[in-house]
């Protein structure tokens, strides 16, 4: 069996010839040393609390990332504190909220991370900044279902708001293309027409633009529509078994802007909605909304049935 060599030892020691005194030296500065040697695995086996002092140290290093993430939980505590007080109704619509160098002090943060919580706010649409003047509560959008065919006038209604309809026209016309391939029918062929717009507290929040199939609803134009919107008198006297929703974000024209008094610079949600009665279609309307004023949105169970609430 060959001869085992001798295991070389990490400590440096003093030559035999040297002064005892060197000899201490040397072993001293090796005491000194193999703490340090040990803390970092260098040598024999390392200690919990050495490893734990190491973790701590390695731990120490990420600092700015730290620092980042303390700034957003400011950040965001700023923002969760306004949303709070406007959803409990402390502060409503309208009301004037704390100024930036009110919310520095507050919180004791600085200005910068104020301007981004109300930056956010603003742009989520909770809250209206005003140059010079401050930040107010914003106003509610209604919103209307997509999962059913809404009725504008209950749900204004059960807001406690006022709801008008404006019929702007009732009218027989040669359908286009587009509506002909909407209700399958031949391009030029008759169809009715309506226009109308509808108010809540006199403020434009819909543009019903409608055309109906007179083979499935021949009494629709002689309909008395200021006692009963178009959409309300179809759902009560015309049954259907399809509906089918599309929604798009669209700019304006120049006369739907006028019409929505609204600034045709503005973008409209508008959502276009048919109905079929045992495949036949019944109707195609183009409702547009301000999307300042309104939006569109639906809460539904797994089963794809609407949810109370």
């Amino acid at each position: 069996m060959p001869a085992r060599s001798p295991r070389r030892s990490a400590v440096p020691t003093a030559p035999a010839n040297q002064p005892s005194t060197a000899r201490r030296a040397v072993a001293a500065g090796a005491q000194r040393v193999a703490p340090a040697s040990a803390s970092a695995g260098a040598v024999g086996k390392v200690s919990p609390k050495g490893d734990a002092m190491a973790k701590g140290r390695r731990g120490a290093a990420p600092a700015p990332v730290a620092a980042a993430t303390s700034a957003m939980a400011l950040y965001e505590q700023v923002k969760d504190f306004i949303a709070r007080k406007i959803q409990e109704g402390v502060w409503r619509a309208g009301d004037r909220l704390p100024s930036e160098s009110e919310l520095v002090t507050q919180f004791d943060i600085s200005r910068m991370t104020v301007n981004r919580a109300l930056r956010e706010l603003s742009e989520q649409g909770r809250i209206v900044r005003v140059a010079g003047v401050g930040s107010f509560v914003a106003e509610e959008k209604p919103q209307s279902t997509l999962l059913q065919i809404a009725n504008l006038a209950s749900e204004i209604r059960q807001r406690g708001h006022d709801y008008r309809c404006d019929v702007l026209a009732v009218e027989r016309v040669s359908a286009s293309l587009e509506v002909a391939a909407a209700l399958d029918l031949r391009t030029g062929e008759s169809v009715f027409h309506s226009l109308c717009i509808h108010r809540e507290d006199g403020l434009p929040v819909q543009l019903e633009d409608r055309y109906v199939n007179p083979r499935q609803v021949p009494q629709f134009a002689a309909q008395d529509f200021t006692l009963l919107q178009p959409s309300e008198y179809l759902v009560r006297n015309v049954p259907f078994d399809q509906v089918e929703h599309v929604v798009d974000a669209v700019m304006p024209t120049a006369e739907q802007a006028a019409l929505l008094e609204m600034p045709a610079t503005e973008p409209c949600l508008l959502l276009t909605r048919r109905t079929w009665s045992r495949g036949v279609p019944i109707t195609v309307v183009r409702c547009l909304h301000p999307a300042s004023r309104y939006r569109l949105g639906s809460r539904f169970r797994a089963d794809g049935n609407p949810a109370a609430g």
